[in-house]
């Protein structure tokens, strides 16, 4: 769609070789400087946070169940136009410009323009690829989820310097493009929250109703539970599975590899994106759940997640956050059943209202353990219930998948995009924006995943 600039000029970097001619280069300590301003005693200034997919928000609009800052005294002053930095996921894309006044943890940097620039250019400069890897390199740390990127090591990257004109086109185009690629993502998300609703209908009436039309039912004795089939049991849970029923020690092999299991990468019922492969030296220290094929695990902090998996993978290298309870089922219960029976929305329902906690809620493994859970008195109903609930489902597994690769390959293609179009690429300087290339900020965060757009990293604003 667009041409390459007529000219060019070598830079004499080897992770970008060639900039338009009329383009300059300057150190990031030449464009902006670190700024220190605490915030007054008892101030009421917004919360802001700095994440991986979506840059800078206030915290409250993303985590509406409230701010976990019990005060804001001496955070650090953030300006509109500031670029906000995690010093210690930086390398993941946890910086960003603010288009907020507020404060932020003293845990980020702030970085104030002392130039005339377009700072929300560097903020789509700063997340491309080739800066994160910049970050990376030039972060001091032991192990990876302990590198910090310091001022000094940061303001020696070297940046490419549009003239000022271009670096307002660029952001207004890419912006533009923000806004179509944000309304083909919501239209995707909205379809699979359709079709997961759909096939929850399905599991429902299956687990708690089994699959005979006629089937005589009993009072379970349980209000939220109600009546069930008169052959079933009603027994808590504790009783039908084992919890966390391995670990890891703190003695194991610093260089055990495997995929992290975390919060943020689970949604009801399946993976929400490809697993990392960590080293154990260099894991969170919540990284300690071991999973076995036929393990069911269900998030007990920010329940309101309903983040449910049934692990249906032979695997040696699963290991999930303390975040999750592990449930292993005993003898008398067909594991994928149980995955389901979890993901029902009378458990789910449960689990939520028990909760506590306003801004984080959770809840205690011994109060789970306690649930009464209604299960066919054999394996082999259970397991018919399972065929019957993976037919009926299939068309919309299939589905859900299909949306899912849409979205993947759509957020490629703007990564490409971005990162062609902020080291001058393309000339976008001809392009004209139209009617529908306008949209806020809060529907722009569709950009990110669909999990809130918050890793467990960011709770403790990289400090854990």
């Amino acid at each position: 769609m667009f041409s390459p600039y007529p000219n060019y000029q070598r830079t004499g970097l080897k992770w970008f070789e060639h900039l338009p001619e009329s383009w300059a280069v300057l150190r990031t300590k030449q464009m902006f400087r670190l700024i220190i301003e605490k915030a007054p005693a008892n101030n009421r200034m917004e919360l802001l946070s700095v994440y991986t997919h979506i840059g800078v928000r206030p915290r409250k609009s993303l985590e509406q169940r409230g701010n976990k800052a019990s005060t804001t005294d001496g955070y650090w002053v953030v300006k509109k136009g500031d670029i906000i930095c995690n010093k210690l996921l930086a390398w993941m894309g946890a910086i960003g410009v603010s288009h907020y006044e507020g404060v932020t943890s003293p845990a980020y940097d702030i970085l104030r323009p002392i130039k005339s620039c377009n700072t929300d250019y560097y903020h789509f400069l700063f997340r491309t690829k080739k800066y994160l890897q910049q970050f990376k390199l030039r972060s001091r740390g032991i192990m990876d989820m302990r590198l910090r990127l310091y001022f000094d090591q940061f303001g020696q990257i070297a940046i490419p310097v549009p003239p000022p004109a271009e670096q307002d086109q660029i952001v207004a185009y890419l912006r533009a493009q923000d806004t179509q690629i944000a309304r083909f993502i919501k239209v995707k998300r909205d379809l699979i929250k359709l079709l997961t609703e759909q096939k929850l209908r399905i599991i429902d009436h299956a687990v708690t109703r089994g699959l005979a039309p006629s089937v005589r039912l009993k009072p379970s004795g349980i209000k939220w539970l109600g009546n069930v089939p008169e052959h079933w049991e009603v027994k808590p849970l504790k009783r039908w599975v084992r919890l966390n029923t391995s670990t890891l020690g703190e003695k194991t092999n610093p260089d055990f590899e495997f995929r992290y299991v975390d919060i943020g990468s689970v949604q009801t019922g399946r993976l929400a994106k490809e697993l990392e492969r960590i080293r154990f030296e260099s894991a969170p220290s919540r990284a300690r759940r071991v999973l076995r094929r036929g393990d069911t695990i269900i998030s007990t902090v920010r329940t309101y997640l309903k983040a449910i998996w049934y692990v249906s993978e032979d695997a040696d290298d699963l290991i999930a956050s303390t975040g999750f309870a592990v449930l292993t089922p005993g003898t008398s219960v067909e594991p994928e059943y149980l995955g389901y029976v979890i993901q029902s929305s009378a458990f789910v329902n449960r689990v939520v209202a028990n909760s506590i906690g306003i801004a984080y809620p959770a809840i205690a493994e011994t109060v789970l353990g306690r649930f009464p859970v209604a299960l066919p008195s054999t394996v082999d109903e259970q397991q018919a219930i399972v065929a019957h609930i993976k037919t009926e489902s299939a068309p919309l597994d299939d589905a859900i998948a299909r949306t899912e690769q849409e979205i993947k390959l759509i957020r490629e293609y703007r990564d490409r995009l971005i990162a062609d179009v902020v080291t001058g690429q393309v000339d976008v300087r001809g392009w004209q924006p139209g009617p529908d290339d306008v949209m806020d900020d809060a529907a722009l965060g569709v950009l990110g995943d669909a999990q809130e757009d918050v890793t467990e990293e960011e709770d403790s604003d990289g400090e854990d």
